[in-house]
């Protein structure tokens, strides 16, 4: 039916759920930078990095103006909330931070019933498997490499990396073009009705969307071409694998 096969991560893959806005990750946070010489209040550090986050946004839009939707290396904030204390962080010391960032926000973490399944019956035939995420790399290697994820795929390509996102065409045209893929022979599969489904339209892929509990709720038209709407990811190999 299809030789390649593109996954979206979080809500597709992997069930998660994480929170940026509780201020005990922000305590916690700042704990970390005091033990590196940088003294933040919860309230500063969790100031300062909106404040960052949005200036390297803003820096990322200047230099790739012809994108709609823009992606930033959080590193690189993480390492400014050390600069701007007159603190030198190797870059042992960023990724560990991440990481500690990315453990304290989240709740639960989970591949969903029947992942692995899928991904071992499309690489039983034979068949290309991609990731297309909006996601920071420092965040999802862990997690992929966590999970066992990362054999499966035949290419990864993350939004951090690319300073770019779905459902912008550019993105979806950089996994195109990177892989030499044949767009009518190739399916992306992802949870969200914009991100995911109207960006592969847009793209020129076919798409199947599969509705979970984190999936953005559905204001508009549902462009793809099957759809699991209870989330039971055994249905995709039953309507897109052959």
């Amino acid at each position: 039916m299809y030789k390649n096969y593109v996954f979206d991560l979080y809500g597709t893959l992997i069930d998660i759920n994480t929170d940026e806005w509780d201020m005990a990750l922000w305590e916690k946070l700042a704990i970390l930078y005091k033990y590196k010489g940088a003294e933040y209040t919860a309230e500063e550090i969790n100031k300062r990095y909106n404040e960052y986050v949005q200036a390297e946004k803003a820096r990322i839009r200047k230099k790739f103006p012809e994108y709609t939707v823009i992606d930033i290396k959080i590193e690189k904030v993480f390492k400014k909330l050390f600069t701007a204390k007159g603190v030198k962080a190797s870059a042992k010391e960023i990724d560990f931070i991440c990481t500690a960032f990315r453990c304290f926000s989240t709740k639960y973490i989970n591949l969903y019933d029947g992942v692995q399944d899928l991904l071992d019956t499309l690489k039983s035939k034979g068949k290309k498997i991609y990731l297309l995420s909006n996601a920071q790399r420092k965040f999802t290697e862990n997690e992929l490499n966590m999970f066992g994820l990362i054999p499966y795929f035949d290419g990864i390509i993350i939004s951090s990396d690319e300073e770019c996102c779905k459902p912008d065409k550019h993105y979806f045209d950089i996994l195109v073009e990177r892989y030499n893929l044949n767009r009518s022979e190739t399916i992306m599969v992802g949870n969200d009705y914009i991100s995911d489904i109207k960006g592969a339209y847009d793209s020129g892929l076919h798409s199947l969307y599969i509705h979970q509990s984190i999936s953005p709720p559905i204001k508009g038209k549902l462009l793809a071409d099957y759809k699991v709407m209870d989330g039971n990811v055994y249905k995709i190999k039953e309507l897109i694998v052959s």
